[in-house]
């Protein structure tokens, strides 16, 4: 049983991920951040609860979060991380392992990571790995955290052979989400989250796609009140996938399209893409290869670009060597027996997994994405 962490409102919204062994909710509401204490206190009797803030979010954030959780009776140990991609490394852990054990933190002591992806990835792997596992808590600042890395319990750093190359799955007690925080979200960053936005569209829901391709003008001018709506709607259809398959042996797999050619693009290019922007490279790229192979209708593939163009993604202009972006996508985990794994849609709605893709029409994706 999840237990109810308040009372819901005419603008407050609850998905359950339903997992067998360790279910729990995703709370969106505008306000949340300030009312944090109370959700916290609601998942724990700890005395004591653990933060770890990027430097950007924390200071937005930060204070804003720790005056509501010690209204709530918590005395809060705290550790930043520097904000961005670069820094995602085991190196860059170390002090916050530091200030935790340093704390004398218990397992019983839950976890709140305030920030976006990067961070959330970071401080779940604390979680995950900080005596052998403590209870975790994700706060998205983020609509791409919001939409997609905030759910499904991936955690992780990267090695310089690749993104999140060492990690953990460690599913969270609960996900708090206020959309407010995208009020001071910058545009390029609004427009990343996006990007996994028309993902799951692509994946799982042709109907969903086409209300966005109707409405993406009103998430760009941030209406506050569609977003809200956006946001569940997003993190139902990654809650109905992890639940599916919560380690990615199968179905889970389905979220990784444009992500085996956006995080090659992202290492080639040192993380100067933001990750959406390499997903919609990615997703163009898929969707190439698979019209290619005569999978998807020109129709379909031109209606996935123009969204991704609407929404001020990048579809060309790749100024990276194709031969080295090729190479960096051999380094990726999803590679089994030498075979490299790609997510293609065959339709709007759907898709599928193909590891038989020659290497020539990869690299004809690639060089596709140079464009005009």
């Amino acid at each position: 049983m999840v237990r109810t962490i308040f009372a819901m409102t005419h603008a407050s919204q609850r998905v359950t991920v339903a997992l067998p062994d360790t279910p729990y909710d995703i709370h969106i509401q505008p306000g949340l951040l300030d009312r944090a204490g109370d959700a916290m206190r609601a998942l724990t009797p700890a005395k004591r609860v653990g933060v770890v803030a990027d430097s950007n979010t924390a200071v937005l954030y930060l204070d804003r979060l720790k005056r509501s959780l010690t209204a709530s009776g918590f005395d809060v140990v705290s550790a930043l991380v520097p904000a961005g991609e670069k820094d995602k490394t085991l190196e860059t852990l170390l002090p916050v392992y530091d200030a935790f054990l340093g704390a004398r933190f218990e397992r019983s002591m839950p976890l709140i990571a305030l920030g976006g992806g990067v961070t959330g990835d970071m401080a779940g792997f604390v979680a995950a790995t900080l005596l052998r596992g403590v209870p975790f808590v994700q706060m998205p600042t983020t609509l791409l955290s919001m939409v997609d890395a905030s759910v499904g319990g991936k955690t992780g750093v990267d090695h310089p052979a690749g993104k999140n190359l060492i990690g953990a799955f460690h599913q969270p007690k609960a996900v708090l989400i206020d959309p407010q925080c995208l009020q001071t979200l910058p545009e390029r960053e609004l427009q990343s989250g996006l990007a996994e936005c028309i993902k799951h569209d692509i994946i799982r829901d042709a109907d969903g796609f086409a209300a966005l391709e109707k409405n993406i003008d009103k998430a760009l001018s941030l209406d506050l009140d569609y977003l809200a709506g956006l946001i569940a709607h997003n993190v139902r259809i990654k809650a109905d996938v992890v639940i599916a398959d919560p380690f990615e042996h199968a179905e889970r797999a389905h979220l990784n399209l444009g992500h085996t050619f956006g995080h090659a693009i992202e290492s080639v290019s040192n993380f100067a893409y933001a990750h959406g922007e390499a997903i919609s490279l990615g997703m163009c790229a898929a969707a190439y290869a698979a019209t290619k192979l005569m999978m998807l209708s020109t129709q379909d593939h031109q209606r996935i670009t123009a969204l991704l163009r609407r929404a001020k993604l990048p579809t060309t202009q790749l100024k990276l060597d194709a031969d080295a972006i090729v190479d960096a996508m051999y380094f990726d985990k999803k590679v089994r027996d030498g075979k490299l794994s790609f997510v293609l849609p065959d339709r709007i709605g759907h898709v599928v997994i193909r590891d038989d893709l020659p290497r020539s029409l990869v690299a004809e994706a690639v060089e596709s994405l140079r464009g005009d």
